[in-house]
């Protein structure tokens, strides 16, 4: 196929698959059912964030090759379909901490509509849905205000009465969160189901502790893809820690899949800081796994033709700078 023909094929299936997605998208929208809660978003522009999405994500280079164009389409079909997630609060229990004694609520995440064997599973204690409260006042004030938060009582708080009630008041909390577009969109809400176990993991990062924080990684990436995919982007971090852990347990064909993962999703974000430490990485695992590596090098000398020569950090250098507060 001549190089005219290869274009023309490459922008046919552009078009086309730019259809399906919206066609898809549109079905969608006019199929999905009404939330049931008991506060609404007020905001003027409702749709506004959705189109923001939408325009950041939608701008496919020329440089990609028909395979790539394929597996970004793809990602795009799915980040249109909006995941629910279902929140359930089955049981809790009493830690006594040197002079503190608190409840620990569990928290099981599910995904709706179809068989979800990868659940999260998180523990969040009083103090924790306190904060979180706080911190959404402040910047969700007309959405929160008709939100009850479970009171704290002066005696009895670890009544076994007491524990009940609450657990079924935050399982009907974060429902009623969640259902409200800008909050569970928003870095606070994600964070508070989120930052905890990721903070725990790059610790264990910095201190070579690589199976531990592989395995709370791997643990916590399912819930983030959930929760975030509006905006598949901001796992790369994750993705890229992955990476390092199995990279460093010389686990290079698992390295290398989850590194496939994090440059799908950057495949046109070439700006971003982990882009040129994530294919210099691939480059070597590549290599080593007897892979193709000259087209990933191919991209490399392209971006530093285009680049000013600038310090760049290797993938575990970024990796260990992350969640240090």
């Amino acid at each position: 196929m001549d190089q005219d023909s290869h274009c023309t094929a490459e922008r046919g299936l552009l078009e086309a698959v730019s259809k399906i997605t919206t066609t898809s998208l549109s079905d969608e929208e006019q199929n999905q059912p009404k939330a049931d809660i008991s506060c609404q978003v007020r905001k003027e522009n409702p749709e506004k964030d959705d189109l923001q999405d939408s325009n950041a994500s939608l701008s496919p280079n020329s440089s990609m090759t028909t395979k790539e164009l394929q597996e970004y389409w793809r990602n795009e079909k799915r980040q249109c379909r909006q995941v629910k997630l279902v929140f359930e609060i089955p049981s809790a229990r009493i830690v006594e901490h040197h002079l503190s004694k608190y409840v620990m609520y569990k928290i099981i995440i599910l995904q709706t509509g179809s068989f979800d064997s990868n659940k999260s599973v998180i523990e969040r204690r009083y103090s924790d849905f306190e904060k979180l409260h706080r911190n959404l006042l402040e910047e969700f004030s007309e959405e929160m205000e008709d939100v009850v938060f479970p009171k704290k009582s002066l005696t009895g708080n670890f009544t076994e009465e007491i524990i009940n009630e609450r657990k079924l008041a935050f399982k009907d909390y974060l429902r009623l969160l969640y259902s409200m577009k800008y909050i569970r969109r928003s870095k606070k809400f994600i964070d508070f189901l989120t930052r905890p176990e990721l903070r725990e993991a790059y610790g264990c990062l910095r201190g070579g502790q690589y199976t531990k924080a592989l395995e709370i990684l791997l643990e916590i990436i399912g819930l983030q893809e959930r929760l975030t995919r509006g905006n598949p982007v901001s796992i790369v971090p994750t993705l890229c820690a992955i990476v390092v852990c199995h990279k460093d347990l010389e686990n290079s064909a698992s390295a290398f899949e989850y590194g496939e993962k994090a440059l799908s999703r950057l495949c046109v974000h070439t700006s971003h800081k982990y882009y040129i430490p994530l294919l210099e990485t691939m480059i070597t695992l590549a290599y080593e796994l007897g892979k193709d590596f000259l087209s990933l090098q191919e991209k490399l000398e392209e971006w530093k033709a285009k680049k000013d020569p600038i310090r760049v950090f290797t993938l575990k250098e970024l990796a260990v700078r992350e969640y240090v507060q």
